[in-house]
């Protein structure tokens, strides 16, 4: 009930109250004054409802928007990432290895990134960095790499990748949701915890929480991206149902209670996404990234035309209808033929570091992926 409902409704209660005090009924004892007061509750009682009305009619704001100040992040923002003039590719490895599926996370004044070493035969193992937040692209990498390698027996016994890193705010810890691929399954999403050493983790549990148990995903159930919002944990991955490496991959979502990481729901509408309806995007989406801004989710996401991975974006609040950014594609393989991301981009995850947001993305050569910067100065 808004604040005009309950002002009628006291009102009401007045009137009321009014009536039955004792010089009311004196006033209304007098000869020919019982009219009088009947016409002036009359009169009340009118202009009451017209309150009413009134206030009903007027428009009541969006149970979902935010305060007024705290504007949507606008298109044009998530369209003007630029390269970073030095440094990238911020990791990379000779060819034909890979140094891919990189997130990152600021914890105080630190960026812990988490990249993947492809080696050959697919086998993926898993790799922790840092750099000042002053500069990103200063990196020393972790003396214990690799810190994740497949498991001897799981579902994950091929392949670890693609590592999500993000504070829960139950119990202050840091988890990661991954992507495992078994010798003999599909890929999966595993669970990381960390017990405080940002370079140590464990596997919460050696099955997957979110299984390839779907049509959409018979070939897979991967790539999590997460944003936390108040006690859930919101999800989106990617549904793979192809027998060739492009075609047949969308756009999931699932939740998780912020008490039990590991608790997985799926969204029944999956695939949430498919794609914009334009060409650029037409044939797949995949790696989707969520960044919460102050009114919708965003995403950022790779599109596929059958030649070319592109990044796109979209917003959303609900995760069942999709905005797409105007723009699109957003962010595009460079023009220059000698440049280490000329071929495709993918993998585009945003963070926030002071007044600056940073993408860290793969960006395609040939047949090996990398990892670089990107930023745009926030609005």
């Amino acid at each position: 009930m808004d604040f005009g409902q309950r002002g009628v409704i006291l009102t009401l209660r007045e009137v009321w109250s009014l009536m039955r005090k004792p010089y009311i009924h004196s006033w209304a004892s007098s000869e020919g004054e019982g009219s009088m007061r009947h016409v002036l509750v009359c009169v009340v009682l009118s202009l009451a409802v017209s309150w009413t009305f009134a206030t009903i009619g007027q428009p009541q704001p969006d149970a979902g928007e935010q305060p007024k100040g705290e504007d949507a992040i606008p298109f044009e923002v998530f369209a003007g990432f630029k390269r970073i003039e030095e440094g990238n590719p911020i990791f990379a490895l000779e060819p034909p290895l890979w140094a891919a599926a990189t997130h990152a996370i600021v914890v105080d004044e630190t960026v812990h990134y988490y990249w993947c070493k492809r080696e050959r035969g697919a086998r993926w193992l898993m790799m922790h960095a840092t750099a000042p937040v002053g500069n990103p692209t200063e990196i020393k990498q972790d003396a214990r790499n690799p810190i994740l390698v497949p498991s001897e027996r799981g579902f994950d016994n091929a392949a670890v990748e693609y590592p999500f890193p993000f504070l829960n705010p139950a119990d202050n810890k840091f988890y990661m949701y991954y992507r495992g691929k078994g010798k003999a399954t599909p890929e999966q999403t595993g669970l990381l915890v960390s017990d405080g050493d940002m370079g140590k983790w464990t596997r919460v549990r050696r099955t997957p929480v979110i299984g390839a148990d779907t049509e959409h995903e018979r070939d897979g159930s991967t790539h999590p991206s997460v944003a936390v919002v108040g006690d859930t944990i919101h999800i989106v991955y990617t549904g793979k149902a192809t027998r060739s490496y492009q075609d047949g991959l969308t756009m999931c979502h699932a939740t998780a209670p912020t008490s039990d990481p590991a608790s997985v729901t799926k969204n029944p509408a999956n695939p949430v996404f498919k794609g914009s309806g334009q060409a650029w995007d037409s044939r797949a989406v995949r790696e989707a990234e969520l960044f919460k801004g102050p009114r919708y989710f965003h995403i950022l996401y790779g599109g596929y035309d059958g030649k070319v991975w592109r990044i796109g974006h979209v917003r959303t609040r609900d995760f069942r209808t999709f905005e797409p950014n105007p723009h699109n594609p957003v962010f595009t393989p460079s023009a220059s033929r000698d440049a280490w991301d000329c071929d495709g981009v993918l993998t585009p995850q945003v963070i926030e570091i002071g007044e600056t947001y940073y993408m860290v993305y793969a960006g395609k050569k040939g047949k090996e992926w990398q990892t670089g910067l990107a930023k745009i100065r926030k609005p």
